[in-house]
């Protein structure tokens, strides 16, 4: 028997409505249906930045410093920034110098004695507003590193017009689908939306457990002496 042969299997932002619909015994039969489904779509892709890291997602980004600016805005897509390190160079080169930085909380920040003091950073703290932005400390001399570079969490794209494909990865398919079909059947047909929900969550859980990587872990115990100075 022959196989396709094809990888490409993915659904138009209709196509994933039409389905959600049809999980709900029911059809979207206006306009007014069509937006309320895209609604709920756009509504479940923000939903899912609160349920973690999606690989697909993290991208890096690289930022000139200025010397004796602290902050600095992240793109206008960022959900949240993982590790930054400060950087020689912009590019990738064998030659340049990376070293990174230590993330820390808004309090160790304020605690901080002299944040206009300039170096070397060693330290970033990420004020998530609705675009985030990471202060440095020390605050950048950007004598020898001219360069801030990091990894973040990009928001999932709007679904757009109705042709469009979703901004998820093919592992996703299945969770958003029965996650839009949960939604709508809160608006169509109540009585499945609970049944909807444990499908829905079934599905997303075998998603998110799929998207890691797969490398080993290392935990080393903290020695504790009694008494020590």
């Amino acid at each position: 028997m022959a196989t396709s042969e094809t990888h490409t299997f993915d659904l138009n932002i209709d196509e994933i409505i039409q389905e959600a619909y049809e999980r709900c015994g029911a059809k979207a039969n206006s306009g007014y249906d069509l937006k309320s489904a895209r609604r709920s779509l756009n509504i479940l892709f923000s939903e899912w930045g609160n349920r973690g890291i999606h690989l697909w997602k993290v991208a890096s980004y690289s930022q000139e410093l200025t010397a004796g600016t602290a902050q600095y805005s992240a793109p206008t897509s960022t959900n949240d920034i993982l590790e930054a390190y400060v950087s020689t160079s912009s590019g990738t080169t064998s030659s340049t110098t990376d070293v990174s930085l230590t993330k820390i909380s808004r309090s160790e920040y304020a605690a901080l004695p002299n944040k206009g003091s300039q170096g070397q950073p060693s330290q970033y703290y990420v004020e998530r507003e609705k675009v985030p932005k990471i202060t440095l400390y020390q605050t950048p001399n950007a004598s020898t590193y001219t360069h801030l570079k990091y990894y973040y969490v990009k928001r999932i794209e709007d679904a757009g017009i109705y042709t469009n494909t979703a901004d998820v990865v093919f592992r996703f398919i299945p969770c958003m689908v029965a996650g839009l079909a949960y939604y709508i059947s809160m608006k169509v047909n109540p009585q499945i939306t609970q049944q909807n929900k444990l499908i829905y969550e079934d599905e997303l859980s075998r998603a998110l457990n799929e998207d890691g990587q797969r490398t080993s872990v290392y935990i080393t115990p903290q020695s504790y002496y009694p008494g020590g100075s």
